[in-house]
């Protein structure tokens, strides 16, 4: 199967927990599929259909810290400024601390290989996550997945369902998906956030259950396996199965 293969990388990023407003804003450690999306309408330069649209990604930072930022708390206001002119707004700044993550790096695979020309030459300037999060494309291909019955997965999202039989990760609630056409509904889904490496050897397999993984021939191999890849949706089922021959 062919899809596009894009590879990001920048110098700062932060993924905010949306539940968080005062005091700190923790970050995902992995980009929230919404996240996702928001990138691919940036670079082809409007707001896409999500139907049919998957992706899967490996996500990979250098370290991580925090930044003082300020919140401008305002309300509306009477009387009139010292010039003479009347005061509508007036209100103070409330400094928190934001977490970040430093020199991520995103190779994320979509099975759109017809938009390559738009990551080569995206509509807007190439950020990832904050406005400010500059980043730029390094590698913008077409490659053809091959399917095997032994992967790794790191540093990447897989179902909630893998839950069961994958000895690490975390379980979060993550945006799937903010409908900006609808008032910015946000839609949320559970995933496994696997910021380690597991295998499929490792993995508990149930009796209906069959290893047959989608893979990356041009990633780096580990111990002789392939890199597994983990397609996802915006809309639909979640878990929904990427069926494309």
């Amino acid at each position: 199967m062919q899809v596009l293969k894009i590879v990001l990388e920048g110098i700062s990023t932060s993924f905010r927990y949306p539940h968080f407003m005062l005091g700190v804003q923790p970050s995902f450690p992995l980009p929230p599929p919404a996240t996702i999306y928001g990138h691919i309408c940036s670079a082809l330069g409007d707001w896409i259909d999500p139907e049919g649209v998957m992706f899967a990604y490996h996500f990979t930072v250098a370290g991580a810290g925090y930044d003082l930022e300020h919140i401008h708390v305002l309300s509306a206001a009477s009387g009139k400024l010292p010039g003479g002119e009347p005061k509508v707004l007036e209100g103070n700044i409330n400094p928190f601390k934001r977490h970040i993550l430093l020199f991520p790096r995103l190779t994320l695979y979509l099975n759109r290989p017809e938009w390559i020309d738009a990551f080569r030459s995206p509509r807007y300037p190439v950020v990832l996550g904050r406005s400010q999060d500059l980043a730029a494309y390094t590698q913008v291909e077409t490659i053809e997945l091959q399917r095997t019955d032994q992967v790794y997965f790191e540093h990447t999202l897989l179902p909630y369902s893998m839950a069961a039989q994958i000895p690490v990760g975390i379980v979060t609630l993550m945006p799937r998906w903010i409908d900006y056409r609808n008032r910015r509904k946000p839609n949320f889904e559970r995933y496994l956030m696997l910021t380690e490496r597991v295998t499929s050897v490792q993995m508990l397999r149930f009796s209906e259950q069959s290893a047959n993984y989608w893979s990356d021939p041009t990633a780096p191999t580990v111990d002789g396996l392939a890199l597994g890849l983990w397609f996802h949706t915006f809309v639909g089922a979640p878990d929904e199965a990427f069926s494309m021959a």
